[in-house]
C-alpha cells in the first residue's frame, strides 16, 4: 500500500512540473487547467504538499487578484497542515518552512494588489521572518530579493 501511494504521489508530482512548465513557457491557460484538474483530483483530503503546491501556482495561473488571493490562503492552509505536529509529518513541517517566506511574499503582494497594504505590511513581515529558514543558493537568495524589491514598494507608499 505504501508502495503504491508512493508511485501516486510520484505521478502528482510529475503532472505538477509538467503543469510548471507549462506556466512558465507562458501557458497560464492550459497550466491553470491542468492545476484546476489535478486540484479536484485530489480534493480536501489529499496530501498537503500536493495541495499547497498546486494552490500556490494556481494563484500564479489567475487573472483576477481577488481569486490570486483565494489561492495563495488556500496554499498558506495547506502548508499549515503540513506543520501541524504530527510525528510523521516531520520531512513535510521541515520542507513547509522553506515554503513560508515564499507563501507569505505572494500573499503580501496580492494584499498590494488589492489596494490592502497593512495586511500587505504584516505578510511581508512574516515573509522576511521566515526567509532565515532558506538556504544561500539561487531560490533563497531570489525570494530574499523579493521581498527587498516588495518592501521598497510598500515604504513608497
Amino acid at each position: 500500500m505504501v508502495e503504491q501511494q508512493g508511485a501516486s504521489g510520484d505521478a502528482v508530482t510529475t503532472r505538477i512540473g509538467q503543469a510548471i512548465m507549462l506556466l512558465h513557457g507562458g501557458d497560464r491557460e492550459e497550466a491553470r487547467n491542468r492545476f484546476s484538474a489535478l486540484w479536484a483530483q485530489l480534493g480536501q483530503d489529499g496530501d498537503p504538499l500536493h495541495r499547497c503546491t498546486l494552490a500556490h501556482y494556481l494563484a500564479d495561473t489567475q487573472d483576477d487578484p481577488g481569486d490570486e488571493l483565494a489561492w495563495d490562503l488556500r496554499a498558506l492552509a495547506a502548508a499549515e497542515a503540513l506543520t501541524d505536529g504530527r510525528p510523521e509529518r516531520h520531512e513535510a513541517a521541515v520542507a513547509a518552512r522553506g515554503l513560508y517566506p515564499s507563501l507569505h511574499l505572494n500573499l503580501a503582494a496580492d494584499y498590494l494588489k488589492l489596494h490592502r497594504p497593512e495586511v500587505a505590511r504584516v505578510h511581508l513581515d512574516r515573509a522576511r521572518a521566515a526567509s532565515a529558514a532558506l538556504g544561500d543558493d539561487g531560490y533563497g537568495n531570489g525570494v530574499r530579493a523579493a521581498i527587498d524589491r516588495l518592501d521598497r514598494r510598500l515604504s513608497g507608499l
